[in-house]
């Protein structure tokens, strides 16, 4: 009865080996351009402070990996042996039961014998992706460990399986990590992440709902499953389908309708309570395999998306990073000023998506960013602390972009689908983000910097460092970037904006005189518009 749910294989051994080929030459041509254009930007504007830290080598080829969370007793672990191929045993250092059994986040990968390795082993092993983990501490390795099993399945996948998310405050508090910052480490690097309902828990508690937030950004890799579903009648489950869309809808808040995936996930038959629902179940459930065996497919592929997601935000970072600093004054004011830019963020992010011509899904969440750039200025250093305006690294890193990794694609033989995939890499996100969220009401009075004194400030060149090798000359700005005036390319701007409609709300105007005074002066408009 073992599941295999493998990739289907290519017809002939030649062209097996021409596409084992292809993906290992995409992998190896990955990991170059990643640190010949990507890791000098990011270690350029400290990316590793404000997101994830820099990849290594296995991050990049690593097996895919399958996240599943949930509350406790919803059939993870129970979901994972049947994949497995329904051991009796189950994965090594497993255990089932309807209290809460699994204590630890568990790797399930291939292996040649079954054995478990401690979390601080797995962290450091040269030929395992776990490196980053390393940034959560000793309290986490202790709860981390990794199975290894010769099983079907985990020779083109890594399984993840998670402690149950809890319900309860003491509960929660008593953790020694945080979950939800180790769940979104998991999930950035996950294919696929399976999110697990009981249909008798349908409830979402703290916890679940913040470990479900941190997941924002991978809304296209989640699955809903809900597990257990032979034992209620039909008529319930019309219900319980029902009950756990509406509490899925006040923690996603998105109009898309996630795929919910509703069978029984175990070796044993259905319940005589669902039995008329069999057909239905069996439906669901090759429905959800046929998307496991997809994931080795599309393994290298989704490789690059998240090469180029990331490449995207840091582009962003280090542009608002630079915008930053040029509105920071000189020598006096700067700890005021600072309060002000950070109170002002969401503007700041307007500016530099207008200016940079950078769709507003490329953002970051405002509130996020906020308290990072706090957190980093806690250190004795303030806004004014951050890198200027790199123009060759950026000029490098968009080169790369529209030239190599589109190239990239090639090799996989996607012919007339290369297109479509280049453009779904690529497109902007939705026209609105939360990046461009305003302010809590009751914040009204907050001092808010208008367009105009931001644009200003991003029409100089004074503050672009130039970069160039050691020993080298550093090449001449690029035409049409200084000043203020004079059309075409460079990052300098040649335009003005109007403000945004800022729902009825005055702002002030930041002033930053030549010699680095900080003013505001009133800048009110008719119906709230930032002059």
């Amino acid at each position: 009865k073992s599941l295999c749910i493998m990739a289907q294989p290519i017809q002939t051994n030649v062209g097996k080996a021409h596409a084992h080929d292809n993906v290992e030459y995409l992998y190896m041509s990955l990991k170059t351009l990643y640190k010949r254009h990507f890791l000098p930007l990011e270690e350029h504007y400290s990316y590793g402070d404000f997101f994830s830290p820099p990849l290594q080598d296995n991050d990049i080829e690593a097996k895919p990996f399958v996240l599943l969370i949930g509350q406790y007793s919803v059939g993870k672990t129970s979901f994972i042996n049947h994949l497995l191929g329904d051991k009796a045993e189950g994965y090594p250092g497993s255990n089932v039961g309807p209290e809460p059994t699994t204590d630890r986040f568990m790797a399930i990968m291939h292996g040649t014998e079954e054995r478990v390795l401690p979390g601080n082993a797995v962290a450091v092993s040269p030929g395992k992706p776990f490196r980053g983990l390393q940034s959560f501490g000793n309290a986490f390795l202790q709860k981390f460990h990794c199975a290894e099993m010769n099983a079907d399945i985990l020779q083109s996948m890594t399984l993840i399986d998670t402690p149950g998310v809890l319900s309860g405050e003491k509960q929660r508090i008593g953790r020694n990590y945080d979950m939800s910052a180790v769940s979104k480490w998991f999930a950035e690097r996950s294919d696929l992440i399976l999110l697990l309902f009981d249909a008798h828990k349908l409830d979402i508690s703290d916890e679940l709902k913040t470990v479900i937030e941190t997941l924002r950004g991978n809304d296209d890799k989640i699955r809903i499953v809900l597990n257990k579903a032979d034992q209620v009648t039909p008529q319930q489950l019309m219900r319980v389908y029902g009950a756990l869309m509406w509490s899925l809808g006040k923690v996603f808040k998105t109009p898309e309708v996630t795929r919910v995936y509703i069978s029984s996930f175990w070796d044993k038959p259905y319940q005589e309570a669902g039995s008329p629902n069999k057909l239905l179940f069996d439906k669901e459930k090759h429905d959800l395999f046929r998307d496991l065996r997809d994931i080795p497919k599309n393994a290298a592929v989704r490789r690059v998306n998240e090469m180029v997601k990331r490449a995207r935000t840091a582009k962003v970072h280090a542009l608002v990073c630079a915008c930053l600093r040029k509105m920071m004054p000189s020598m006096f004011g700067k700890e005021k000023k600072q309060k002000e830019l950070l109170a002002a963020l969401h503007i700041i992010f307007q500016a530099v998506a207008q200016e940079h011509n950078i769709s507003p899904g490329d953002f970051p969440d405002v509130d996020d960013y906020r308290t990072k750039l706090a957190n980093w200025c806690g250190s004795g250093r303030t806004l004014a602390n951050l890198p200027k305006l790199n123009r060759e690294l950026i000029k490098k890193l968009d080169a790369c972009l529209s030239n190599e990794v589109p190239n990239l694609l090639a090799p996989l033989a996607i012919g007339s689908q290369q297109g479509a995939v280049e453009e779904r890499m690529v497109t902007p996100g939705p026209a609105q983000s939360p990046a461009f969220a305003f302010g809590a009401p009751g914040n009204e009075q907050a001092t808010a910097a208008t367009m105009e004194e931001i644009m200003a400030a991003l029409n100089t060149n004074d503050d672009c460092e130039p970069y160039s090798r050691p020993g080298t000359a550093a090449p001449p700005p690029p035409p049409g970037g200084g000043g203020g005036g004079g059309g075409g390319g460079g990052y300098g701007c040649s335009r003005r904006v109007r403000a945004s409609q800022s729902r009825g709300a005055e702002c002030a105007a930041f002033g930053v005189g030549h010699s680095g005074d900080v003013g505001l002066e009133d800048a009110s408009g008719p119906g709230g518009v930032c002059a």
